[in-house]
């Protein structure tokens, strides 16, 4: 490689306005398949709910504890360790997140009780929220202006890619031959093995390095993307009194809007997505004339095959026409379609329809969200504010499945209308909260100069 050309070069704009090349798409190709991997070991608990409830006796009211668990444990991983990814280093917190992940889902599979499961449930999800917040960031700050809301949409795509080959793996497989231990014990194995691949493939990012002023660091990202290296660190870059802190997520006042907006209005988002995802398999394995709990996996699987297609779509939607209304059209959507899931079916396939096309638009939603997360928040704090917006959105995640068993457990398994319509509305909510953010980048929102009104998205 030529010695340093690039001057004093900001290294964000070197990988913003300079071509994608092999290792950024290998780098972009694995976040995909560490959501897909997330994906996975979130629903896993819905895949085994039947078998579960089945050995151990329990009614809905307390499946729903069991199926919460992992996503408290998220709400405070995505915090905690989506803080420690702007400290540490987002491939160091990958890692740490994968050893989380692989020991959790390994004890639940030999869990014996609801107390058991709840305590290793957690400590997956702790796991998977510090994983969230990171590839998240490693996404964005590893793709170009050109490709990063459509690579942002397949990342996101990855989640329920994950729970249709988890799905098909569960309901034509594991469930049969191993029962609902297996599962786990799968998701753990595959989730050991990535260790390795995310330690070999994914370099640091160049924006972190550049934050934590390691210009050595930013030359060796740019060797491994194809950059050229940079002579020096911008102006300022070394300047303690001037860094911005990552505190500036709630205490700067340009950012707080854009961090409260975000994450409630993902928190509201995930009461309604989170229903479906956690309680239709047990719905459908309920519903008459009831169903084995092989079959009524599959609905879970075809949900996914509608979010897959729904994730990786919209990022070509949002590149056309922006973030704002193609997000806030599936969010109105993805409700409708969530009170419709309520009126039943009569046959297996119907179902899996139901749940195709609430899946579709119901992802397409998570994925605005993500393309606003990569957007709002400025690089020195993205993983911070990504992972802060997660947590409170998990508060939503964890409260949904709990919501959901304490209705039934009021109104009746037969009230399943009613019941979606008023875990429909958590999407209703985020639709307002989501037409309030502004349009700006989080580096410009940081960066420009007092103006009274910022754009909208």
């Amino acid at each position: 490689m030529a010695g340093p050309t690039g001057g004093n070069a900001n290294p964000i704009n070197v990988i913003n306005n300079g071509a994608m090349n092999s290792r950024q798409w290998a780098v972009v190709v694995l976040m995909v398949l560490l959501n897909a991997l997330d994906g996975f070991d979130v629903l896993s608990s819905a895949f085994a709910a039947p078998g579960i409830t089945a050995d151990w006796g329990i009614p809905r009211s307390e499946l729903g504890i069991v199926l919460s668990a992992e996503l408290v444990g998220m709400g405070f991983g995505s915090v905690l360790l989506g803080g420690a990814a702007d400290k540490f280093g987002r491939k160091v917190t990958m890692i740490a997140c994968l050893v989380l992940m692989a020991a959790g889902m390994w004890l639940a599979g030999h869990a014996n009780g609801v107390p058991d499961m709840f305590a290793y449930r957690f400590l997956t999800g702790i796991g998977i929220g510090g994983m969230l917040a990171a590839t998240n960031a490693v996404t964005a700050e590893s793709t170009n202006n050109k490709w990063r809301k459509a690579a942002i949409a397949v990342y996101v795509a990855g989640y329920p890619l994950g729970a249709i080959l988890g799905g098909i793996a569960a309901s034509e497989w594991l469930l049969d031959t191993y029962g609902w231990r297996g599962v786990f014990d799968f998701g753990a194995i595959v989730t050991a093995a990535l260790i390795p691949v995310v330690w070999l493939v994914v370099p640091e990012t160049a924006a972190y390095h550049a934050g934590k002023e390691n210009l050595d660091g930013v030359n060796k990202t740019l060797g491994a993307f194809g950059k050229e290296p940079i002579a020096a660190l911008p102006p300022g870059a070394t300047d303690a009194a001037s860094k911005p802190k990552v505190t500036d997520i709630l205490s700067n006042p340009r950012l707080r809007p854009v961090t409260l907006l975000l994450a409630f209005g993902y928190m509201f988002h995930t009461i309604t997505f989170y229903y479906i995802l956690k309680f239709a398999v047990q719905i459908v394995a309920d519903y008459p004339p009831g169903y084995e709990p092989s079959d009524a996996a599959t609905v879970l699987t075809w949900a996914n095959v509608g979010g897959f297609f729904g994730s990786a779509l919209f990022g070509f939607v949002m590149a056309r026409f922006g973030i704002r209304w193609p997000t806030a059209l599936a969010l109105l959507i993805g409700s409708v379609m969530v009170v419709s899931f309520g009126f039943g079916r009569s046959s297996l396939g119907a179902w899996q329809w139901a749940t195709i096309l609430t899946g579709f638009f119901t992802n397409a939603a998570i994925s605005g969200y993500y393309a606003a997360f990569a957007r709002g928040f400025p690089a020195y704090a993205r993983a911070t504010g990504t992972g802060f917006v997660l947590g409170v959105g998990r508060l939503g995640a964890a409260g949904s499945p709990l919501i959901a068993g304490a209705l039934f457990g009021l109104l009746g398994d037969s009230e399943l209308l009613v019941v979606s319509i008023i875990m429909a509305m958590g999407s209703v909510v985020s639709l307002f909260l989501f037409l309030m953010l502004p349009e700006r980048e989080g580096d410009e929102l940081v960066e420009a100069p007092s103006d009274p009104v910022p754009d909208k998205l």
